[in-house]
């Protein structure tokens, strides 16, 4: 857990500047995917769609639209299903963490995937193109892509944060995980199927139940390790 170690009357530095910033990316996600919704719903134009879009057509070569044809599909729901199912079963049957972990990951998964097929068919935004190659069907806002690699890769990085590797060898992992699932985000406008605020939305809002998730998760596995050392003391 993140906060192994810290007394909840005397929290140390880290944790609570760790705190204070969770919340405030936490408030700062739902608040900016709740602007761009309203806008949306008031069926705007953004500026910077149209802008991106330009930038994009400038500088997507062929080969590059091809990459990023591969890569957009490690955001894809069969592609995310599979590895979330990798995952679980590792976290059942071979790692030795807390089964919370597992529970929540999956709270993680399906709430993200449910809150956003529900937002789109509240939103009823049209996407710039309809690419069935590419799953560019249905409604455009958010991004379902961009959702879905955010809540997975991130808890990807919660769980490399927490695990015993190297503090070195997190860094770089964690990193790489966090490029990684930013590009399968953008790779939707390079793809053309989503417009540049459908990928933002969608990044704000699975930043945003990510951290809502993982710090359900960290209150759950402080509660119980609370209880198991007052049992102890107890004895």
């Amino acid at each position: 857990m993140l906060f192994k170690g810290t007394h909840i009357t005397n929290p140390t530095r880290s944790s609570l500047i760790l705190i204070i910033t969770g919340f405030l990316l936490i408030g700062g996600g739902f608040f900016f995917f709740a602007s761009l919704g309203e806008e949306v719903l008031e069926r705007e134009k953004f500026a910077i769609d149209g802008a991106v879009n330009d930038f994009v057509s400038n500088i997507n070569p062929p080969w590059m639209s091809e990459t990023m044809g591969y890569i957009t599909e490690a955001g894809s729901v069969w592609f995310l299903t599979l590895l979330s199912l990798i995952v679980i079963a590792y976290l059942l049957f071979i790692s030795d963490k807390s089964k919370w972990i597992t529970l929540f990951f999956a709270i993680n998964m399906l709430g993200i995937s449910a809150l956003t097929k529900g937002l789109k068919l509240s939103f009823e935004r049209q996407r710039p193109e309809v690419i069935e190659a590419y799953d560019g069907v249905g409604y455009s806002f958010p991004s379902g892509h961009a959702t879905g690699a955010i809540a997975f890769y991130g808890f990807m990085i919660y769980l490399m944060t927490v695990s015993r590797f190297s503090p070195k060898t997190k860094w770089i992992v964690n990193i790489l995980l966090g490029l990684f699932g930013v590009t399968v985000a953008v790779s939707r406008i390079f793809v053309g199927v989503h417009y540049f605020t459908d990928v933002l939305a969608g990044i704000a809002l699975s930043t945003a139940w990510l951290l809502v998730s993982i710090a359900a998760l960290e209150i759950m596995l402080f509660r119980k390790r609370r209880n198991t050392r007052k049992k102890e003391e107890a004895l």
